[in-house]
């Protein structure tokens, strides 16, 4: 039991961690059930929180430049309940995603317009590749 804590604070040392993923990466090495019961210690004692993970992960990669949608679906395949993700999105609903988004077509494409449909089936795959919805994507190309 002692190894497993230790091992698990070490992990929540380096980075925060949804229980999931703390939880699949013990597993590993360590029992189930004890690293159950563990990670339960550690949400107790507020070293595990998948809060605390939800904003940390998706405020850095919303800063990397990443969509609601593609972080959406980031924090689903890391375990984090729907609830919390609605609710981190609801929270930051304000920021504006379209001139995030506009900022990373910019540094991918530069300034100018897509000149022919090509062009803009290409720059409408990046953006959806970054987790755009297809209604911001279509504003940015046929504005």
């Amino acid at each position: 039991m002692k190894e497993v804590r230790h091992a698990a604070v070490r992990l929540l040392a380096m980075r925060e961690h949804s229980r999931k993923e703390l939880e699949r990466k013990l597993a590993r090495r360590y029992a189930p059930a004890v690293v159950s019961q563990i990670v339960d210690e550690l949400a107790e004692q507020g070293l595990q929180s998948d809060e605390r993970f939800t904003e940390q992960y998706g405020h850095s990669r919303r800063n990397k430049g990443y969509g609601p949608v593609r972080i959406q679906m980031e924090l689903a395949e890391r375990g984090v309940a729907d609830e919390l993700i609605s609710s981190w999105l609801d929270e930051i609903a304000g920021e504006d995603w379209q001139q995030l988004m506009h900022q990373v077509a910019e540094r991918k494409f530069g300034a100018s317009p897509a000149d022919d449909r090509r062009e803009m089936a290409r720059r409408g795959r990046f953006l959806a590749s970054r987790g755009f919805p297809s209604w911001m994507i279509n504003e940015y190309i046929f504005g």
